[in-house]
């Protein structure tokens, strides 16, 4: 474990060799889980105000979901997470040639929403934790994504790396500098 500006970051970050291959794991992270993806307090009113721009991609189950429940639903501790079709699925998702996307992105990558997609799914395999008043960066190991360890070895590239768009995003580019001469 390493600090970052008082932040906690495993050492699995440096370690864990990483990089989704959805043509394998089909996407899996979206559907299967005991719960939807975390969200953030301000992600909420971010999906509720482009709702109507993200329902085009997604799928007619996801839909009815959140018109009847709303963008949000909460998870087994009490935080937010993202609502689920039939307890599995992520109401955002879409499916395309049998792998899961994200709508969400979808519709940031057509120019349609300024937001990309909630921070924890950008993250991914990547899991914030609170540590008393601190935030904990850990890998979160998962057997569906044991193809993405395989694609991340032969690239050679570790977590940190492979996740720095999300990292800056979440910590910024000065914190990302830091963590980069911390792994060295």
């Amino acid at each position: 474990m390493i600090i970052v500006d008082e932040i906690l970051v495993s050492d699995a970050l440096k370690d864990t060799f990483f990089a989704c291959n959805l043509h394998a794991c089909h996407g899996d992270c979206c559907v299967e889980g005991d719960a939807g993806a975390p969200l953030e307090e301000n992600e909420i009113s971010i999906l509720e105000d482009y709702l109507d721009d993200i329902k085009p991609y997604m799928d007619e189950e996801g839909i009815q979901v959140v018109e009847k429940t709303g963008v949000f639903d909460y998870d087994i501790e009490g935080d937010y997470a993202t609502p689920l079709v039939n307890d599995r699925a992520c109401a955002f998702l879409y499916e395309e040639n049998e792998i899961r996307y994200c709508a969400i992105e979808k519709a940031w990558s057509e120019g349609k929403i300024p937001f990309q997609k909630p921070i924890s799914c950008h993250l991914y395999p990547i899991r914030l934790d609170k540590v008393g008043d601190t935030i904990a960066v850990n890998y979160h190991k998962w057997p569906i994504c044991a193809p993405a360890l395989v694609a991340g070895k032969a690239k050679g590239e570790p977590l940190y790396v492979y996740l720095k768009s999300p990292l800056v995003r979440k910590f910024g580019n000065q914190w990302y500098e830091k963590l980069v001469l911390a792994m060295k």
